[in-house]
């Protein structure tokens, strides 16, 4: 079982986001699901650089931490859809305006970004 080697500083709202809302695909997970993609064969549709499992995990995750949950129909073959919670929606529009930003502000992050995958000559 994973052991943490620093406590959560939960002092800090910063650091408790980022405990719960970090992740390589969390934030796109909340996206898609906040605009009506439930099922979990069309959220990989959307994110397909993300593995199915690792998606799953993710919403395990996000489900576990309140901010998205599921329904469930007892059903052949079986069917799953997420929505967001309450609190889930009210992250949204800080969600939204991030993605704003790295919209608005694209030519200089893809420009720092290529920078750091340049290799440094020896």
């Amino acid at each position: 079982m994973y052991e943490r080697k620093l406590p959560i500083q939960q002092e800090c709202g910063l650091d408790l986001i980022r405990e719960v809302i970090f992740g390589k695909w969390k934030i796109h997970l909340l996206y898609y699901i906040s605009q009506g993609i439930s099922r979990p064969g069309q959220l990989q549709k959307n994110i397909p650089e993300a593995t199915r499992r690792v998606l799953n995990i993710q919403l395990k995750q996000l489900e576990d931490d309140e901010l998205v949950a599921k329904t469930v129909y007892n059903q052949q073959p079986p069917k799953v859809e997420y929505y967001l919670t309450d609190i889930g929606q009210s992250i949204m529009p800080i969600v939204n305006q991030l993605g704003q930003w790295g919209d608005d502000n694209s030519g200089h992050l893809q420009r720092v970004i290529k920078k750091r995958l340049v290799l440094p000559e020896t």
